[in-house]
């Protein structure tokens, strides 16, 4: 029986993933900085554990307590709208430490156990702001495209001992809590100079013609931890998809 790891499970592409993988038979270590079971199936195949991917010492325990990991998905993430000029530097820091370095920490932490296996899947979860260049996104963007970088350079030096690493790339989500775990609401980070700009850009984003379903990012992930194939990126949504075709 496969076993799945994943962050940011309390909410989101990371529970409906968990649901998604323990319906289909796996066994699925759920982790979240705040371990709360709402929202998921109590089962003895479904495990849920304290994980910040910003502590070492967090890493080390929710990985140790795992036990063997066959696909682990990082999709633990923070999410920052704003103007780039009005998001103070301290908070790009605290999204690289989720959005960047939280990922290559869990990965360094998996990659020996699957190395010596020569077997298992990393799946990064990253946006499709990496897809094209998109307004008042530019730090969260930022963040993202270094693991784009990261997920494909990594995907050859693991793939000589049988490791697969795969790209999630999720479309615009309107519903999602895309800012929830940040300091800051949207309107802190539009100053008045940058409002008349800012404003139709938000009513666009408000009324998109295709936006992406956690099932979509669900589904995108299930595909890329069962698949055989070279395959690097998995657009999620509509929306994702049409702008890898178009790119």
């Amino acid at each position: 029986m496969n076993t799945i790891l994943i962050t940011g499970c309390s909410s989101g592409y990371g529970q409906e993933t968990a649901r998604f993988f323990h319906d289909r038979g796996w066994t699925v270590v759920a982790t979240m900085r705040t371990p709360r079971a709402d929202g998921l199936p109590r089962s003895d195949r479904l495990r849920i554990l304290p994980l910040d991917v910003t502590v070492p010492e967090s890493i080390a325990a929710a990985v140790e307590n795992a036990g063997p990991i066959d696909v682990l998905v990082n999709n633990a993430g923070i999410g920052v709208v704003g103007a780039f000029e009005a998001t103070p530097l301290s908070f790009v820091r605290t999204v690289f430490d989720t959005n960047t370095f939280g990922v290559m920490a869990m990965t360094q932490a998996v990659v020996p156990q699957m190395r010596a296996r020569r077997s298992g899947v990393i799946v990064n979860v990253t946006s499709s702001v990496t897809l094209t260049p998109m307004p008042l996104a530019a730090a969260y963007t930022a963040s993202k495209m270094a693991i784009e970088g990261f997920t494909g350079s990594l995907g050859h030096e693991l793939g000589a001992f049988g490791v697969h690493v795969k790209l999630v790339e999720p479309g615009y989500a309107p519903t999602t809590r895309f800012a929830h775990n940040t300091a800051f609401r949207v309107e802190d980070l539009i100053p008045d100079v940058y409002r008349s700009y800012a404003e139709p850009i938000f009513a666009a984003y408000a009324r998109p013609e295709a936006v992406t379903t956690e099932r979509d990012v669900a589904e995108a992930v299930w595909q890329a931890a069962n698949d055989p194939s070279g395959q690097l990126r998995f657009p999620a949504g509509a929306d994702a998809v049409a702008l890898v075709r178009h790119t």
